[in-house]
């Protein structure tokens, strides 16, 4: 359990909130969630000791540990994998030490030998016999093979430094678990192991994340940081949003009479209640939101951007034809060989594959910015293609202002470009930054609206929801799922999948699976897990 009391965080003179009084309580998960500098994370090192806050505490409950997601990816370069995560139970680890010093002593003496037995009381309560074995158990599900146990850390990739140090963070139950962005780095398979491990889970969590899926899927409470305020709600992110979007559309009714807002806004509570996520917290939490005073439900003060894909084609019905590609990595990994599919008019197709380069390589190929092994593809005539690549670096290397590097794509003048970069939340003096100094985030929504001025009626998207916050995330995703023409995409983010994808092809190195599905009934089908067994073992 934690609990807060009257917490007040600013920087200066800016006041992030103030008077926080809430209780994190047990067997309870919560989605930490606010536009982008709300303080999310602020909130997280608040609570976790490594930010002092300007008023008010934070407390435990008696004899509780508290575990934090580390972003320090170097800090244990010099230990190995397995030693990492047994640190993550600080108290364990230090007993393990002081236990194995002792029986190293060359003097031992009575005095050692009843420290050495309280020790070993200690270590067995907690599990000591059996941490190498879990430690491991917890590797080996975040994808971290068993023969990178005991390389030193300083030799993993940072992707597998991400898994470790989620690792360690979960490893011995902690009472108290925070987790700033968990999900990043993680593929759909690992990341489907986290959701049902925190399912299990029966102590406290707080979580933030962009990932909605996970949210839904994890939470039983939604922590929302808007209006300077830090606000505790029942039920998940999409009961959050879908919530804060009904407030709006009835804020923007003035006519609409206070009792009839009352009744639509206690239907929708209802009606929600019916269907929450299938969890083991799915009655308490129902319980949970028959109870929330609809007073409670506000208009989020949070901006969407404008993203509208239009096609200034039809297309025909012929759009890609690809035959028998093969690709192989720089290391000689060979990424997919033998694909070949026909696309059809109107399909939202999503490519998978358990090699992430294995989707990049064959949008560059088709995108013409890459030789393929073997094989050939073909364009319908009348498709025009808009393609966003997973690594947009070159396009930000010059020192143009965004006005000036977005009419380099579009035809329209200072004005139109000003407006259209309005759209996509860049305003006043923004839109005159230089392109080579703008965030992870301002680039993505700098190539979509470069995308948006083609009015293709073909979009090529790897990985879209990279470094875009929630808001984003939601009004791309809203679009999409209207969008008339074809997509082609990757990600990583469940409920863009599930919500815009009719089709799914997984890349693998001995051919395809080629399946006219949604994403659920996709990784629920036993067949299919069966196939992709066969199809990655043969991999050498």
């Amino acid at each position: 359990m934690i609990t807060v009391s009257n917490l007040a965080i600013q920087f200066g003179k800016r006041v992030l909130y103030k008077d926080v009084n809430m209780k994190f309580t047990n067997g309870n998960i919560y989605g930490v969630i606010g536009a982008n500098g709300a303080g999310k994370s602020t909130l997280l090192k608040a609570i976790s000791g490594e930010l002092e806050p300007n008023k008010g505490s934070v407390e435990l409950g008696p004899g509780e540990r508290l575990s934090v997601l580390s972003q320090d990816h170097f800090q244990y370069d010099g230990e190995t994998v397995l030693n990492t995560v047994l640190m993550g139970h600080t108290v364990l680890w230090d007993i393990m030490h002081e236990r194995e010093a002792l029986y190293m002593k060359e003097d031992f003496s009575d005095e050692d030998g009843i420290r050495v037995a309280e020790l070993e009381e200690k270590f067995a309560e907690m599990g000591g016999y059996t941490a190498e074995s879990d430690a491991a158990t917890l590797l080996s599900g975040l994808g971290i093979k068993e023969k990178k146990h005991q390389m030193l850390m300083g030799e993993l990739s940072g992707k597998e430094k991400v898994r470790v140090m989620l690792a360690k963070a979960l490893f011995g139950e902690p009472d108290n678990l925070l987790l700033d962005e968990p999900t990043n780095d993680l593929d759909l398979d690992t990341v489907q192991w986290l959701e049902q491990y925190l399912s299990e889970f029966e102590h406290t969590v707080l979580v933030v994340s962009h990932d909605r899926h996970f949210l839904d899927a994890v939470c039983t409470h939604t922590v929302d940081i808007d209006f300077g305020k830090v606000t505790l709600f029942a039920g998940n992110y999409s009961f959050w949003y879908e919530s804060s979007q009904l407030a709006l559309r009835q804020a923007q009714n003035q006519k609409a009479k206070a009792e009839e807002k009352r009744k639509e806004l206690e239907e929708f509570i209802r009606r929600f209640s019916a269907n929450v996520a299938k969890s083991k917290q799915t009655t308490s939490r129902k319980k949970m939101l028959e109870k929330l005073n609809v007073d409670e439900i506000q208009p989020s003060t949070r901006k969407y951007p404008g993203i509208i894909f239009q096609m200034e084609r039809e297309p025909g019905n012929q759009i890609l034809e690809v035959e028998g590609l093969k690709a192989v990595a720089e290391d000689g990994t060979v990424l997919f060989d033998n694909v070949s599919f026909n696309i059809e008019k109107g399909q939202k197709t999503v490519f998978l594959s358990h090699d992430p380069r294995a989707m990049t390589a064959l949008f560059e190929i088709i995108n013409g910015n890459r030789e393929a092994q073997a094989g050939t593809y073909k364009w319908g005539l009348t498709i025009t293609t808009a393609y966003l690549p997973l690594d947009n670096t070159e396009f930000f290397q010059s020192d143009k202002n965004l006005v000036d590097w977005l009419m380099q794509y579009g035809d329209g003048n200072e004005v139109f470009m000003k407006g259209y970069l309005g759209r996509m939340l860049f305003s006043g003096e923004e839109v005159l930054k230089k392109v080579n100094v703008l965030s992870g985030g301002e680039r993505m929504r700098c190539m979509i609206a470069r995308m948006q001025l083609k009015n293709a009626n073909c979009l090529i998207l790897d990985t879209p929801t990279n470094h875009l916050d929630l808001e984003s995330i939601q009004a791309f995703n809203n679009n999409l799922k209207l969008y008339k023409g074809n997509i082609l995409f990757a990600s990583h983010d469940h409920e863009f999948i599930q919500t815009v994808a009719d089709r799914i092809i997984e890349l693998t190195p001995t051919g395809i699976i080629d399946k006219l599905m949604d994403y659920d009934d996709y990784i629920s089908d036993e067949h299919i897990r069966e196939l992709k067994a066969k199809m990655y073992g043969m991999e050498s």
